[in-house]
């Protein structure tokens, strides 16, 4: 079985968990776009979504799904998005897409995190997943001094301005062992806007796309 073709699985599959008549957070990527295009066909009658991207929010339009801002909800009912990596507790990396702060956002509004992936991207230990840390400009350089301190090799990512015109830092070298502590740590840098451990935010549920199906996975 093709990626693609676990991708569309785990996006079906996440529709078990949208409650019609309410207001879903969706998040960004590939394995997304398989879910919205899901959402889309399957006639679940929700109120809206709340997006945590620009490319997210042009492509629910397109389907005729409605959108909220952030503050016009004070919860959602489930967060549906991807990961660059999962471990075994529901911690992950996320950020591949450069969208890493306004899924945080979305995220904590959420009763649920119910992560989308195929099964590459469960690991044992996070870190191997260039980790991903949305900074101000002006903090840039510092920053990347603070992860050389501690093993990590931090590149800025070419070509990147985030929906926040902020930059991204790509953190190479890193084996986080205590991700609560660890995201806790890095988002008290000053300049630091968001760093891609979502451990306060992990996931509850993981639906991963396996070669023999899709493997629920509880945290």
């Amino acid at each position: 079985m093709t990626q693609d073709e676990l991708k569309t699985l785990v996006g079906q599959a996440a529709l078990q968990y949208v409650t019609p008549g309410t207001v879903i957070g969706v998040g960004t990527g590939s394995t997304v776009d398989k879910f919205i295009d899901a959402l889309a066909a399957s006639g679940l009658a929700i109120e809206g979504a709340v997006s945590s991207s620009v490319r997210s929010t042009e492509r629910m339009k397109a389907l005729g799904i409605r959108i909220f801002e952030a503050s016009e909800v004070e919860s959602l009912t489930v967060y549906i998005d991807g990961a660059d990596e999962i471990d075994h507790h529901g911690n992950m990396i996320k950020g591949g897409g450069a969208a890493l702060t306004r899924e945080k956002i979305v995220a904590d509004l959420a009763k649920q995190f119910v992560c989308i992936a195929d099964e590459s991207k469960l690991v044992d230990l996070l870190g191997k997943f260039p980790l991903p840390v949305e900074v101000i400009p002006m903090a840039a350089a510092q920053i990347t001094r603070r992860f050389a301190a501690i093993g990590g090799d931090a590149q800025a990512r070419a070509g990147c301005v985030t929906d926040n015109t902020c930059h991204i830092l790509d953190v190479r070298g890193l084996a986080i062992t205590d991700p609560a502590a660890f995201e806790a740590e890095v988002s008290a840098w000053p300049g630091v806007v968001t760093v891609g451990v979502f451990a306060r935010n992990r996931a509850s549920v993981c639906l991963l796309g396996t070669g023999a199906g899709v493997k629920t996975l509880t945290f």
